[in-house]
């Protein structure tokens, strides 16, 4: 056989086998990713379960601590009372350090971070300095000056009564959903309407105790009708507004969990409503069937946590076939 020959079938024998390794590299990478997509959808489905299924705040505080401990290096949650922040629980340290942090109490003066995630109600990431989360935290947690915390206001009422502290490698995507699930699970739970009424944010004897709001709840006063003032109204109607209110935060935050591909689709194509119609048509004939018609002063909260959280606060990123808020 010729040399040039047989170079060229070498040549083609080396290219074709290169070919069929590609394919197979290219086969095993989406059959790679596409178990890790299953696996990252089963736990978060597994962490709203369990969220769903807690009774109490300190019950719901430790879940959702749990649950974020999968997604991060390490996390905290801290009850917040005041001007103060109180650690409850840690993940991801020894247990001499998850001691040491449990018997502090940090001025929120002292970790500008942690201030401005309570002040704002907003996420925030910062620098791991000791002007950020503190110089005890710092120290203890072994923090460098060039990391990175992020902090997950739990929103409740209109109040900050925890804020989760995560650090290392954080999914933040998926931790800022889970504690937008367990803000509107607490925010349902009972509360003592007098001023007097605590309630825990953990089991322990030992747990801090978190006063109850004196007066209206500023997310509910906004949006509630307007013909009687809501100190006016009787507990079971509030109670009923509070868990109309909680069922919309709900609906909408496992809308964004486990439809995520298709509320990018809906936003980009501005027409959520279509690229979200059987999940919205659902929530909103079992929130229709549940609080609409059985309170004269129901507001349509489901409506507005649509456009508030899936649209960004654009009505026009729900499309053309949305039918608008349900009215009395």
């Amino acid at each position: 056989m010729a040399p040039a020959l047989r170079k060229s079938s070498f040549a083609q024998l080396l290219e074709d086998r290169l070919s069929q390794l590609s394919s197979e590299a290219d086969t095993l990478f989406a059959e790679s990713r596409e178990h890790a997509r299953r696996e990252f959808a089963d736990q978060l489905n597994q962490a709203v379960r369990r969220l769903r299924i807690a009774s109490e705040p300190g019950e719901l505080g430790a879940t959702l601590l749990d649950a974020a401990a999968q997604f991060s290096t390490g996390a905290a949650i801290f009850h917040i009372a005041g001007d103060r922040a109180k650690p409850e629980r840690i993940r991801g340290v020894p247990e001499s350090v998850a001691q040491a942090i449990a018997a502090l109490e940090i001025p929120l003066a002292t970790a500008a971070a942690l201030h401005s995630a309570v002040e704002s109600r907003d996420p925030v990431t910062a620098v791991t300095t000791p002007g950020e989360v503190s110089a005890v935290l710092f120290k203890l947690l072994e923090h460098t000056g060039t990391g990175r915390v992020s902090l997950y206001p739990v929103v409740v009422r209109d109040r900050v009564p925890a804020l989760l502290y995560v650090w290392g490698s954080v999914q933040g995507s998926a931790i800022e959903l889970l504690t937008e699930v367990a803000a509107a699970l607490w925010s349902a739970m009972p509360e003592p309407i007098a001023a007097t009424g605590l309630v825990t944010i953990a089991p322990a004897p030992e747990a801090a105790r978190i006063a109850a709001p004196e007066a209206e709840p500023a997310s509910i006063a906004s949006l509630a009708a307007p013909a009687e003032p809501w100190d006016a109204r009787p507990p079971e109607e509030q109670r009923m507004h509070l868990r109309a209110q909680r069922f919309a935060r709900v609906q909408v935050a496992e809308m964004r969990l486990f439809e995520a591909d298709a509320v990018q689709t809906g936003r980009a194509r501005r027409n959520l409503y279509d690229a979200l119609r059987p999940s919205i048509d659902a929530a909103r004939e079992s929130f229709r069937n549940q609080f609409f018609t059985s309170c004269a002063s129901m507001v349509d909260y489901l409506d507005q946590e649509l456009e508030r959280t899936l649209a960004n606060d654009d009505p026009n990123l729900l499309g053309k076939t949305y039918h608008g808020p349900l009215v009395q």
